[in-house]
């Protein structure tokens, strides 16, 4: 079982009744394959005819937050976007409202990583611009990557000590 992306799973019956029982699942398993863990949990469960379960605690969604009553295709489609994007699909999930919208961010608007905003507008001007030798030491790539940002046209993602995630807004 992978230790990375997991949730736990418990029994209500035993919650309600003042126990815990549940176990810890990788959200990242086949759809069928955490149903079934599910189901052998609520038949072990000390109370008898045991139904209703919940989400009690979840592992490795980097910023996302699962409801305690999310439906399990929901989490696991979601484990396994940000197991596919460890580095930035939770925290893109908590930009976009649900998870088509974060997959057409990273197949659409993403720029990719930078060490910072300024790179990012200086690596776009040398690209696009020719720039005259001269005035190549007097462009403030800074402010216009602070300018970017605020205008709306990126957005970006921090996800560590210069890296900088950059999505174009469309």
């Amino acid at each position: 079982m992978s230790a990375e992306i997991k949730i736990y799973v418990a029994c209500l019956a035993s919650y309600n009744g003042g126990r815990l029982h549940g176990v810890w699942i990788d959200a990242t398993d086949e759809l069928d394959d955490i149903q079934e863990q599910i189901s052998k949990m609520l038949e072990q469960s000390p109370i008898e005819d045991a139904e209703e379960y919940a989400i009690h605690d979840y592992e490795g969604f980097n910023g996302y937050r699962i409801g305690e009553y999310e439906g399990i295709e929901s989490v696991q489609e979601i484990a396994s976007f940000i197991e596919e994007y460890p580095e930035i699909g939770g925290e893109l999930l908590y930009h976009c409202s649900d998870l088509d919208e974060a997959r057409q961010a990273i197949e659409e608007s993403y720029a990719g990583c930078y060490k910072s905003l300024a790179g990012f507008a200086e690596e776009l001007t040398e690209e696009t611009t020719e720039i005259p030798e001269h005035l190549r030491y007097y462009i403030d790539y800074e402010k216009m990557g602070r300018d970017m940002e605020m205008s709306g046209d990126v957005y970006t993602i921090e996800t560590g000590y210069e890296e900088v995630h950059i999505f174009w807004n469309h």
